[in-house]
């Protein structure tokens, strides 16, 4: 499937919103369901080294994906990653879409050498989806988050540019 990827923009905002409404989105991630609109607000207030890009299919937005750089001036070699996809185009190439994109501003434009992401351990697409991307498991996080009524482990994946 054929993904423009963009940057965010505030007309996005309800698009984003319902992709993160969607139970198997929030159920991956530290959402909660039934999020009020101003939870999301605040990814469009410019802040510093936050990229937020969209993947939208024939003019509606289908995944979003938030590229966070550390501000700590002993860690702006490093940004964390975070990204939903819209139930409907789960396993379409949109996640590989996003991170190609994402993986590209980080290693030519931002000069990044490290980019990090936190996935739950039962996630088994999305780990093998930042697998093929080149990350790799650094550490397994026991009870790291609740979900469906138990508590869930969680795995800290990273993947180190050898280009900076």
């Amino acid at each position: 499937m054929l993904a423009e990827i963009r940057h965010a923009e505030p007309a996005d905002l309800a698009a984003v919103k319902a992709i993160y409404d969607q139970p198997s989105v929030y159920a991956n991630t530290l959402q909660l369901p039934y999020q009020p609109e101003a939870k999301w607000q605040s990814l469009f207030v410019p802040q510093a080294g936050f990229y937020n890009l969209v993947a939208e299919v024939e003019g509606g937005v289908v995944g979003q994906l938030g590229l966070q750089v550390m501000q700590n001036p002993r860690r702006r070699h490093v940004a964390e990653i975070g990204m939903g996809v819209s139930e409907p185009y789960q396993g379409q190439g949109i996640g590989s879409a996003l991170l190609r994109a994402a993986l590209d501003m980080a290693d030519n434009w931002l000069a990044l050498r490290r980019v990090e992401l936190l996935v739950y351990a039962s996630n088994e697409p999305a780990v093998a989806l930042y697998e093929r991307f080149g990350f790799e498991v650094e550490a397994e996080l026991t009870d790291y988050a609740f979900q469906y009524g138990n508590y869930i482990n969680a795995l800290l994946m990273a993947r180190v540019s050898p280009n900076q």
